[in-house]
């Protein structure tokens, strides 16, 4: 689940208190969720779809946990994307295993694309931002390419012993990558403000410096096998307050399973959920995570993602939503990168009403990225190309390697509304410190800030 709905629902809800009863309501059977998607995200821009939520509670033994879950959306962005996902999870069907699938498709007429390596890679901020006063013309186009992305996935999750679980799974995915559309990307646009047909974007000149090798630079197929410990010690699942949750995977994704450009890579997770208020008022969470590649190559169109096992798909960019809130979508993307996340959750109050469980509450919290390992930026163009010494001072202003990547942190605020402890409405704005620092070279290089509307905890 991970979208989200009308925030007028909120407000009514936590106006209607005084009529609401007092203690948890037990869930049991079928709970059916059909909702309009109305959503935010700084990224894509506003949201606006569909979605269906089924929850099987069963006989009500295991919530608020359920035994099993549908979840099917169809929606779209003002910025061009769109999404239609299908994902299930089920803990009773095979006994002693949770067999989680999902698939999910997105179309990206303009995907976010800053380079690799971080603060290696230069944001123009200035010409950004003298695009959106007027002065220039639009200068965001250059930092995007478009994408069609296919993910498909089914995991199984069993128990070792207690606390301790393995995982396995076969994950598949289709990427196909090319240049901005410019005359969609300028449409409704004056000519002062259009994007220049003769300008390539940064995916086009990474292309034409050979950081982005020929056999990747249109994406490809990846087919991979993976497999995982867990350790969980969670008091629940969906809005835990208690609790360690540890995972360590490795994906190989071989030639001879079909995959276009192989590769193997690994990534270690550990979340602790400490209460510091019992009774879930006041929770200190944090995680921390590695994602790392094993050998010196992999495509780059699988680099920015937080890898996950279960109902829902790998998590999309460092930089957005799911993974460092309030910098720009892939803005720190390498080989091997860190991240870490640490919020204070308060519920400021909990009350049922028409038979749900519903609770508000506030989070601060504060969230950060870097890349350890350096994907290959060597300019790799012919000397005796006519154009070399232009294209080489392009490459020189925005690419930089004298210096390696540095922690790209943020920090902000929130609001949820949960309902059942499992569905759970959030909005939130993150900023970037070096929006903060303006004496610093590193002045808004992570971008200016970013609110979100969504669904869940970060995790």
């Amino acid at each position: 689940m991970r979208r989200i709905i009308p925030v007028a629902l909120i407000c009514i809800l936590a106006c209607s208190k005084a009529l609401a009863g007092d203690g948890d309501v037990v869930k049991t059977g079928l709970n059916f969720g059909p909702l309009p998607v109305v959503a935010y995200d700084a990224d894509k821009g506003f949201q606006y779809g569909a979605l269906l939520n089924i929850f099987n509670y069963g006989d009500g033994t295991n919530y608020p946990n359920y035994d099993s879950k549908w979840y099917f959306e169809a929606s779209f962005f003002t910025k061009g994307s769109q999404l239609y996902q299908v994902m299930y999870d089920n803990k009773e069907l095979i006994p002693g295993v949770r067999w989680s699938s999902a698939i999910a498709a997105t179309v990206d007429k303009a995907m976010d694309f800053y380079g690799f390596n971080g603060y290696q890679s230069y944001l123009n901020a200035d010409a950004i931002a003298a695009g959106k006063e007027g002065s220039s013309y639009l200068f965001t186009p250059f930092y995007r390419m478009s994408r069609v992305q296919i993910l498909a996935q089914t995991d199984f999750i069993g128990k070792i012993a207690d606390r301790f679980s393995w995982e396995a799974g076969y994950h598949a995915s289709y990427f196909k990558i090319g240049s901005i559309d410019y005359a969609n990307i300028n449409k409704g646009k004056s000519d002062a403000q259009a994007y220049p047909v003769t300008e390539p974007t940064l995916y086009d000149s990474y292309c034409k410096w050979g950081i982005i090798s020929e056999d990747e630079a249109e994406g490809g197929f990846t087919s991979s096998v993976r497999l995982g410990l867990v350790y969980d010690s969670r008091d629940k699942e969906g809005a835990p307050s208690r609790g360690i949750w540890a995972e360590a995977h490795l994906q190989a994704a071989p030639k001879w399973l079909g995959t276009t450009n192989p590769y193997t890579r690994y990534s270690f997770t550990w979340r602790n959920y400490l209460p510091i208020i019992s009774n879930d008022v006041l929770t200190f969470a944090y995680r921390l995570n590695y994602e790392g590649t094993i050998g010196d190559n992999a495509p780059f169109y699988v680099l920015p993602y937080i890898t996950v096992m279960g109902e829902n798909c790998d998590k999309d960019g460092m930089g957005g939503y799911r993974t460092v809130r309030g910098i720009l979508r892939d803005r720190v993307c390498g080989l091997d990168m860190a991240s870490y996340n640490a919020e204070f959750r308060w519920r400021f109050t909990h009350f049922t009403l028409g038979k749900q469980n519903i609770a508000l509450g506030l989070s601060a919290f504060s969230d950060g990225s870097v890349v350890t390992r350096d994907r290959d930026l060597t300019f790799n163009y012919s000397k005796n190309a006519a154009d070399y010494a232009q294209q080489l001072a392009l490459y020189n202003k925005y690419v930089d390697t004298s210096a390696a990547d540095k922690l790209h942190i943020t920090a902000g605020a929130g609001f949820r509304f949960i309902m059942n402890e499992n569905f759970i409405v959030a909005v939130e704005y993150g900023k970037p410190l070096t929006n903060l620092m303006k004496n610093s070279s590193h002045y808004n290089q992570d971008g200016t800030g970013a609110f979100y509307i969504n669904t869940g905890f970060l995790f």
